[in-house]
């Protein structure tokens, strides 16, 4: 029987779709690879995912960490921020800033 561990990241105000961009690159990967590469990748969501690998690593019994693979890593879309931005005569537009959850399991 295999273990697995997973580390969920909540509310995070970040695109989902730019988050999965990078998610789309560790999937797979062993737990050292995943950390060197999100270490150099010069994207802003790569802290984020930093902090919630390290986190499902964690959570795992095992000392030995070289030996974890990411079987799972996903973006879920969270609730969107609305705010209004003034325009010309009055008007308000609508501003969507859009949030996130990240979920990584490790096996």
């Amino acid at each position: 029987m295999t273990k697995n561990s997973k580390a969920i990241s909540k509310y995070l105000r970040l695109s989902p779709n730019k988050v999965r961009r990078v998610l789309d690159q560790i999937r797979g990967k062993n737990y050292q690879e995943a950390l060197l590469i999100l270490q150099f990748m010069p994207y802003k969501p790569c802290d984020n995912i930093k902090k919630t690998l390290e986190s499902a690593a964690s959570n795992f019994d095992s000392i030995i960490k070289k030996d974890l693979i990411i079987v799972e890593a996903y973006a879920n879309q969270g609730p969107k921020i609305k705010r209004i931005q003034p325009r010309a005569q009055g008007r308000a537009f609508p501003i969507h800033k859009p949030t996130c959850h990240i979920t990584i399991t490790l096996q």
